[in-house]
C-alpha cells in the first residue's frame, strides 16, 4: 500500500502538467500565450495547443467575434446653430490586433467599451458640430454617418480594433427644438390650408358665375328660339286661316262667331246684357245668310 502512494502521486502529477501544458482555441478566440507576464505568442486558429506550464507560461482568450455598442441612451449634441439634437448610434467592431489590445487594455472588456463609447462621442460631436439640424437629420445623414466611420476607424485602429459598421439609429429634435419646429409646420400648415381654402372659394366663384352666364345665355337663346318658331306659327297658322276662310268668307264669319259664343257661354249662370239686334247674334237670327242680318 505504502508503495502505490507514490505512484499515485506521480500520476496525479503528470495529467496536471498534461492538462497544464495543453489548451483548447475555439473558433470564436484568440489565445494570447504569456511567459512571465509578457506576450509570447498569439493564436487566432482554433484547435489543440500547447505551452508551458504555470507559472512559466499562461493563457488569455479574448472574443474574436463581431460585438455591438449600442448607445442605452441617445447623446445630446449641439449643431452649427446651436441647437440640440438627440442621436442615438450603434457601432460594430471586432478585435484585430490581440496583441496590441491587451497592451491597450489589459485585456479588460470593460475599459476597451468605455473606450470605445469616447472615441465614438467624439466623432459624433465632431461631425454634427458642423452641419445644420437639417443636414444632420436628412440631408447629409450619410455623408455624416461615413465621416463618423473614418474618424472612429482611424483612432480604434491604433488601440488593436476594427470598426466594421457605424450606424446612426435615430437622429431627432430636442425637446426645445421639436415644440418650436411643431409650431412652424402647424403654422405652415394652417398658411397653406388657408391657401387653398381661398383658392377653392375663389375657383368656386368663378365657376358659379360661368354657370350663371351659361344659363342666362342658354334661357335667351331658347326664348329667342321659342319666340320665332311661335311667331313663324302664327304667321303659317294665319296664312293656312287665310287660305282656308278666303274659300268662303261667310263661312268663316259663321265659324268665328260660333267661338265667340262658345267663349262668352261657358256657364249657365253667364248673363249678357245687349241688344237682341246688335251684330252679336246675326248668326241666332240667320245663320245661313247674311242679309237676313239687315232685316
Amino acid at each position: 500500500m505504502n508503495r502505490l502512494i507514490p505512484i499515485i502521486i506521480g500520476l496525479l502529477l503528470i495529467l496536471w502538467l498534461s492538462m497544464s501544458t495543453m489548451f483548447v482555441v475555439d473558433q470564436r478566440q484568440y489565445a494570447i500565450v504569456f511567459s512571465f507576464g509578457k506576450v509570447n505568442r498569439v493564436i487566432s486558429e482554433p484547435g489543440l495547443n500547447f505551452k508551458m506550464p504555470p507559472p512559466f507560461q499562461n493563457v488569455l482568450f479574448l472574443d474574436k467575434r463581431i460585438l455591438t455598442i449600442d448607445s442605452a441612451d441617445a447623446d445630446s449634441i449641439s449643431t452649427a446653430e446651436k441647437k440640440y439634437v438627440q442621436v442615438d448610434s450603434f457601432v460594430k467592431w471586432r478585435i484585430a490586433d490581440p496583441q496590441l489590445y491587451y497592451v491597450s487594455f489589459s485585456g479588460d472588456e470593460r475599459r476597451a467599451l468605455d473606450r470605445m463609447s469616447q472615441i465614438i462621442k467624439d466623432a459624433l460631436n465632431l461631425e454634427i458640430n458642423k452641419r445644420t439640424v437639417r443636414e444632420v437629420i436628412s440631408g447629409e445623414r450619410a455623408k455624416v454617418m461615413s465621416a463618423i466611420h473614418k474618424k472612429v476607424a482611424d483612432e480604434a485602429k491604433s488601440i488593436g480594433v476594427e470598426i466594421i459598421d457605424v450606424r446612426l439609429k435615430r437622429v431627432d429634435y430636442a425637446e426645445q427644438i421639436s415644440n418650436s419646429v411643431f409650431d412652424r409646420m402647424k403654422a405652415e400648415r394652417v398658411r397653406v390650408a388657408n391657401e387653398l381654402r381661398s383658392t377653392g372659394a375663389a375657383e368656386s366663384e368663378k365657376i358659379r358665375a360661368d354657370a350663371d352666364r351659361q344659363r342666362t345665355v342658354i334661357l335667351a337663346e331658347a326664348y329667342r328660339d321659342a319666340e320665332k318658331m311661335r311667331g313663324e306659327g302664327d304667321a303659317k297658322a294665319s296664312q293656312i286661316y287665310a287660305e282656308a276662310f278666303g274659300q268662303n268668307p261667310e263661312f268663316y264669319k259663321f265659324y268665328r262667331s260660333l267661338e265667340a259664343y262658345r267663349a262668352s257661354f261657358k256657364s249657365q249662370n253667364d248673363v249678357m246684357v245687349l241688344d237682341p239686334n246688335s251684330e252679336f247674334f246675326k248668326y241666332f237670327k240667320n245663320p245661313g245668310s247674311s242679309a237676313g242680318a239687315k232685316k
